[in-house]
C-alpha cells in the first residue's frame, strides 16, 4: 500500500509542476501580447477579444446582478434617510407652524388692546440692482427705478428681510442706495429687549459697531437691533440685525440682510412726519364743553 501511495505521487508532482508551469508561460505570454506595441498585434488582440469575449457574456450574468443588487440597496438606504430628515424637518415645520400661529394671535390680540393702527402710507416700489459700485471707501448700489417712479432722497431700502440703507440721490430712471455698512452712514438704532438708543456706525465692514452705547452690560449677543425712529431717518420698528462681539471685543451688528446677494431691494414709501415747533400746538385748540353737572332735587320735608 505504501508502495502504492507513492507512485502515485511521483506522478501527480510532475504533472503538477508542468500545469504551473504552463499556467506561467500563458500568463507570461498574455502580458507580452499586450505589451507589444505594433498594428498587426495590435489587430490580432482586437480579433481576439472579438471572440473571446462574446462566449463569456453567460458568466458575467451574476456579477452584474449582485452589482444591481448592490447598487438598488444602496438607492433603498439612501432613500430610507432622506425619508427620515424629511421626517424630521416636518416635525419641526408643524413645530414652527404652531409656533408662529400663536404668535400671530398674540400679536393680534395685542394690536387690539392697544388699538393700534398702522400706517396704510407705509408702502414699498421694488427695484432691480443694476451695480455694485463698492470700494473699500464708498458701498453703495444702483437701482433701476428712479424720479418717474416717484422714489425720493431719504427713503429706507430693504432686501426684504433687513434695512440695506437709504436712497441718497434720485435721477429720472436710476437712484442710488447708500448701504449701511458705507463709512458716512450714522443710523439711530434700538437695541432690544433693553430699550437702548444707540448709533450704528458704518465702517466699511460686514459687521458695523454701535457707539454711545449707555449701558453694555444690559446688551447680549444676539439681541434684536431695529431702527429707533429718532431724527426721522427711518421709520421706527425696520429690523436691522443682531448684537454680535467682534474680535476687537467691540460691539457690532450682525446685519440681517444678505449683502452677498443683493438682487431686489425695497423702497419704502415713508413719509416724513409732521413737525411741532409751537409747544402750544399740541395743546387742543378747541376743548369740549364740560358736562354740566345734573341738578340735585332736595327731598321735600
Amino acid at each position: 500500500m505504501a508502495k502504492e501511495r507513492g507512485n502515485s505521487e511521483d506522478y501527480v508532482r510532475p504533472i503538477r509542476h508542468i500545469l504551473v508551469g504552463f499556467l506561467v508561460l500563458l500568463l507570461l505570454g498574455t502580458f507580452l501580447l499586450w505589451r507589444i506595441d505594433s498594428p498587426r498585434v495590435e489587430r490580432f488582440r482586437a480579433a481576439l477579444v472579438d471572440k473571446v469575449v462574446p462566449s463569456f457574456d453567460w458568466a458575467l450574468v451574476p456579477v452584474t446582478k449582485v452589482a444591481g443588487m448592490v447598487e438598488d440597496f444602496q438607492s433603498y438606504a439612501r432613500i430610507y434617510e432622506q425619508n427620515q430628515e424629511l421626517r424630521r424637518e416636518l416635525q419641526q415645520m408643524k413645530a414652527w407652524k404652531e409656533a408662529a400661529l400663536q404668535l400671530e394671535q398674540e400679536n393680534a390680540k395685542l394690536l387690539d388692546l392697544n388699538n393700534v393702527r398702522l400706517d396704510a402710507r407705509l408702502s414699498y416700489v421694488t427695484g432691480v440692482v443694476l451695480a455694485d459700485s463698492g470700494s473699500p471707501f464708498r458701498q453703495s448700489v444702483l437701482l433701476n427705478i428712479g424720479a418717474r417712479d416717484g422714489v425720493l432722497d431719504g427713503w429706507a431700502a430693504m432686501d426684504g428681510v433687513g434695512l440695506v440703507g437709504r436712497i441718497s440721490g434720485v435721477g429720472d430712471q436710476t437712484s442710488r442706495v447708500i448701504l449701511v455698512t458705507d463709512s458716512n452712514s450714522r443710523i439711530p438704532v434700538l437695541i432690544q429687549p433693553s430699550g437702548q438708543s444707540v448709533l450704528l456706525v458704518g465702517d466699511n465692514s460686514s459687521a458695523p459697531p454701535v457707539e454711545f452705547l449707555e449701558n453694555p452690560d444690559l446688551v447680549r449677543p444676539g439681541d434684536r437691533v431695529v431702527t429707533s425712529g429718532d431724527g426721522g431717518v427711518f421709520p421706527a420698528g425696520l429690523l436691522v440685525g443682531h448684537v454680535a462681539q467682534g474680535s476687537d471685543r467691540r460691539l457690532r451688528v450682525r446685519l440681517a440682510a444678505d449683502y452677498e446677494r443683493l438682487e431686489f431691494l425695497r423702497l419704502l414709501r415713508s413719509h416724513g412726519a409732521e413737525a411741532i415747533t409751537d409747544p402750544g400746538a399740541m395743546v387742543v385748540t378747541n376743548p369740549l364743553p364740560p358736562v354740566a353737572a345734573a341738578p340735585i332735587e332736595e327731598a321735600s320735608e
